[in-house]
């Protein structure tokens, strides 16, 4: 059998082209990173906010359509990235980023405000020298910056979830945790403990509060109004808890038997 060469000879042409232009790549890849990163650096980036201040929020959102959410969970992992290198700039830009791409999670809320409230501090106290090295009036005021953004954001997520009792609760501890102020961090647990849906543990600490700050006679009339309300079969609820807080009260506040509350 004959072989005809001449039908193989663009095919062999084809091969040829092929590696001499990976060979090539291979050669020119060193120079070919720099250059983009070079074409990159001079183009402008895209700033959300300019965006979000021109067109408005909802607008904004509205051009990722459907994918708003994959967006949102992109850039939460990219924010955990960043804050394992206790960037503060960059976290806390990427926490409202998430939040500015997609607000119906309350997961990026309440994460993104934690970071803020707690871990921030700590970053600045970390790089300005630590615990020992930094006095406590400056420890306080970097609470207190961080946590004053952090209330801020959460108030700003209840614009988008109408007195969420859970983000409601997040503002509490915060000053509760952070700023060791039990006065409004009780208001927040009571206006907390006022929706439908919230936890029975807001209830219960808003009086722990009130004992706290020496109002007893007010933990007292809030527990015996918050008691008959519990469902006895429900762990979650406590009922035996706080009529043990009751019992105690009446003690402390030397209430007469006749007077003592009744189940």
């Amino acid at each position: 059998m004959k072989f005809n060469l001449a039908a193989y000879r663009p095919l062999r042409t084809g091969v040829v082209v092929a590696l001499s232009l990976l060979i090539a790549g291979i050669a020119l890849r060193p120079i070919e990173g720099p250059a983009w990163e070079n074409v990159r650096s001079k183009q402008p980036a895209l700033r959300l906010e300019s965006l979000k201040d021109a067109l408005g929020q909802g607008v904004t959102v509205g051009l990722l359509g459907g994918f708003r959410a994959i967006v949102a969970n992109f850039f939460w992992i990219r924010t955990y990235a960043v804050w394992q290198e206790n960037d503060i700039p960059k976290t806390q830009t990427l926490i409202k980023l998430v939040t500015a791409i997609d607000p119906r999670p309350l997961f990026f809320w309440q994460n993104g405000s934690r970071i803020i409230a707690y871990d921030m501090p700590n970053w600045r106290i970390d790089k300005a020298g630590g615990y020992d090295a930094v006095p406590q009036n400056v420890q306080r005021r970097f609470d207190e910056e961080q946590s004053k953004v952090a209330v801020e954001y959460l108030e700003n997520a209840l614009e988008f979830h109408p007195e969420h009792p859970l983000l409601v609760l997040e503002i509490g501890n915060v000053f509760l945790n952070r700023l060791k102020d039990n006065e409004t961090a009780a208001r927040y647990y009571l206006r907390a403990s006022k929706h439908p849906d919230a936890p029975y543990y807001a209830a219960r600490i808003y009086a722990e509060l009130l004992r706290r700050l020496d109002r007893k006679p007010e933990a007292y009339a809030f527990l015996k109004e918050l008691y008959p309300t519990l469902p006895k079969d429900n762990m979650m609820a406590q009922a035996p808890i706080v009529l043990e807080r009751i019992r105690e009260l009446e003690e402390e506040l030397e209430i007469s038997d006749a007077l003592r509350f009744r189940e």
